[in-house]
């Protein structure tokens, strides 16, 4: 498995619904990227000036909602992946 590090997650993005409420099908040209996920793996913090490791608040398992356009995407063993940094994350879905 990937492992990240610093301040960086892996999360597995999760696809926008294809249809409408009416059960339009929306061709790939009009679907929003999207910007919700589940955290796959985490790194050990960030490291601040003074060399102590700060541990990150999200964790494995959480749904995610991140930056529109952030991160890195990645294949790793036929999975597509997004490694982005913990200050893309703009909240944890409860």
């Amino acid at each position: 498995m990937l492992k990240p590090l610093g301040d960086r997650i892996i999360i597995e993005v999760i696809e926008a619904e294809e249809k409408t409420a009416f059960g339009i099908v929306l061709p790939d040209s009009a679907k929003e990227k999207p910007q919700e996920g589940k955290v796959v793996a985490v790194g050990t913090g960030f490291l601040t000036d003074g060399g102590n490791v700060v541990p990150l608040n999200v964790k494995e398992g959480d749904n995610i909602i991140f930056s529109k356009y952030s991160g890195t995407e990645v294949k790793y063993e036929g999975k597509e992946y997004l490694i982005l940094r913990e200050s893309d994350v703009l909240a944890i879905v409860e």
